[in-house]
């Protein structure tokens, strides 16, 4: 059965850091695209960023527009785990994250990653002063 455990949220004040961490179990990561989502209070989910590897070994990393220069995805197979590094972080960044997975590929994790799957519980994340 496939599983997802995120974890790192908190409070953060704006200009602050966390790194989130999505944990998985029941697969072999490598196969797997990681997508990170975030929902807001009254707002849609959507989609922040993903990780994917091809079967050369090669990995892709995709971010959102809004993120891009401040959040990092990075993954370790070994450790099944995929993370998120927040920087510079913003109160419109508040939300709770979720990971989630499909086969291979980062295709239609925006807007809102409704082709992947396994959703964790979420972790969240607050800015504020």
């Amino acid at each position: 059965q496939l599983q997802f455990v995120e974890s790192g949220g908190g409070l953060v004040q704006p200009g602050g850091s966390l790194k989130l961490a999505c944990t998985a179990s029941g697969l072999t990561l490598e196969h797997y695209a990681i997508g990170w989502f975030r929902q807001a209070p009254g707002k849609e989910r959507e989609g922040v960023s993903c990780i994917a590897q091809a079967l050369d070994g090669t990995v892709y990393v995709e971010y959102v527009d809004s993120v891009k220069g401040r959040f990092t995805i990075s993954r370790d197979n070994a450790k099944r785990t995929v993370y998120l590094q927040m920087n510079s972080l913003k109160p419109e960044d508040t939300a709770t994250y979720y990971c989630a997975q499909r086969l291979r590929t980062c295709s239609g994790y925006v807007p809102s990653g409704t082709n992947f799957g396994s959703w964790g519980q979420g972790t969240q994340v607050t800015v504020s002063s």
